[in-house]
């Protein structure tokens, strides 16, 4: 017989990496981590990760939805490739409009970091 295990799967734990006092950045997170971005204290989050990118991948909308109802303020920027000018300017908006301290997210963090980088 087959060893299955009856026990859920861990959920993902979030890689945290502080950008500044104001913008941090981690990996893909999912509507069921909103509570614990509010309890760290993120007043606003920038999406930078395309929806349909990897299977699996929770779409933006499920996470924009959570985080409205948690309170907090959500803008999809989605990044593939290099930084557009487009997407610099509204980062760059959502910046001065949204309340910080502000997390950003995509697959790594990398892009999120990129458009922070911009400012």
């Amino acid at each position: 017989m087959w060893p299955f295990s009856s026990s859920k799967p861990k959920a993902k734990t979030m890689n945290l990496k502080k950008i500044s006092t104001d913008f941090s950045t981690t990996g893909q997170i999912t509507p069921e981590q909103i509570k614990d971005v509010a309890a760290a204290g993120f007043k606003s989050i920038v999406c930078a990760r395309p929806d349909n990118e990897e299977g699996g991948q929770p779409a933006f909308v499920e996470v924009a939805r959570a985080a409205e109802a948690a309170g907090l303020k959500i803008v999809h920027i989605p990044v593939s490739g290099p930084l557009g000018e487009g997407q610099i300017i509204r980062f760059h908006d959502a910046w001065k409009d949204l309340p910080k301290p502000m997390l950003g997210y995509c697959r790594s963090g990398m892009r999120a970091g990129s458009l922070f980088a911009t400012l």
